[in-house]
């Protein structure tokens, strides 16, 4: 194992019952993060949440979930106990869910919230949390933060909702962000802003970045490696530069499906699925079969 590796995921499967059998929703998925940005990309349903609520064990009792070895430094977190991983959810590994805003408590104002998280993990004083609480709005470039402190969730917009629980996930200093779809349903323009600042705010802490999302512009320009997932197993997996290069056909399918605004498209090109990517070999980062 590289001792430069934060999170380390090997050949890690999900598997729910189903009526005729076990549905798999993960298929032997590996990927190492460390101090870097992580894209896991793919379509609807291919197992992207699935790998970080398996993380963090999150999925309900019908998962059956295995892997070799699922483990922060030397943690295996397939072997922790419950109460362990209570303290390592948030406060080792966070996770930003998907529509965040709606995962805040809305008979809470958002500064208790993002207080109280600091104060779970680090027994902080309720007027230290407070301060803590406060500095972290303002590094996550919110406006008066004394003013939104007070807010309810349903007074405050789809961008500042993003910002109050990446806020939120963040003021416990993790060492891991998994970031499902941090900027879904927002402007193109909030969504660069958005990305932006959590780039800052993991390059100065020093964390490891795990950003699922399927906007593959820009996990090209943001992360630095990225993981295709299909059907719950990884495709491929590559250097971000190299995206427009990849070598499978899915990931090919994939970037070719992408509307272009240089010049005139009379349709979009149909993705054509085999059957065989279920069982043949990934493609790694180098572009040699593993």
């Amino acid at each position: 194992m590289s001792q430069n590796l934060l999170l380390t995921v090997e050949d890690l499967h999900v598997a729910y019952r189903g009526r005729t059998g076990p549905v798999r929703a993960l298929r032997g998925v590996s990927f190492g993060v460390g101090r870097e940005r992580l894209g896991i990309v793919g379509e609807s349903g291919s197992g992207k949440s699935t790998i970080g609520l398996a993380i963090l064990r999150l999925l309900p009792h019908s998962a059956r979930v295995t892997a070799k070895h699922l483990c922060l430094h030397d943690t295996d977190l397939m072997r922790t106990s419950e109460r362990a991983m209570r303290s390592i959810r948030g406060r080792r590994i966070s996770m930003v869910l998907q529509d965040p805003k709606y995962s805040l408590n809305p008979v809470m104002t958002v500064g208790q919230q993002i207080a109280e998280s600091y104060s779970v993990h680090t027994r902080a004083a309720t007027g230290e949390a407070r301060r803590k609480t406060l500095e972290m709005l303002d590094a996550v470039r919110i406006r008066d933060p004394e003013r939104v402190y007070q807010l309810y969730p349903h007074e405050v917009s789809g961008g500042m909702g993003q910002r109050v629980m990446i806020a939120m996930m963040l003021i416990p200093e993790p060492e891991v962000l998994i970031a499902d779809e941090p900027t879904s349903a927002l402007d193109v323009t909030v969504q660069a802003q958005l990305l932006v600042l959590i780039d800052e705010l993991i390059r100065r802490r020093r964390m490891g970045l795990i950003l699922i999302i399927h906007n593959l512009n820009l996990v090209a320009s943001y992360c630095d490696r990225v993981v295709v997932l299909y059907a719950g197993r990884a495709m491929e997996m590559l250097k971000a530069s190299e995206l427009s290069s990849a070598r499978h056909p899915y990931t090919r399918g994939l970037l070719a499906c992408r509307p272009l605004i240089d010049r005139v498209q009379p349709e979009l090109p149909q993705l054509n699925r085999d059957p065989a990517w279920l069982d043949g070999p990934v493609e790694d980062m180098r572009g040699t079969t593993a």
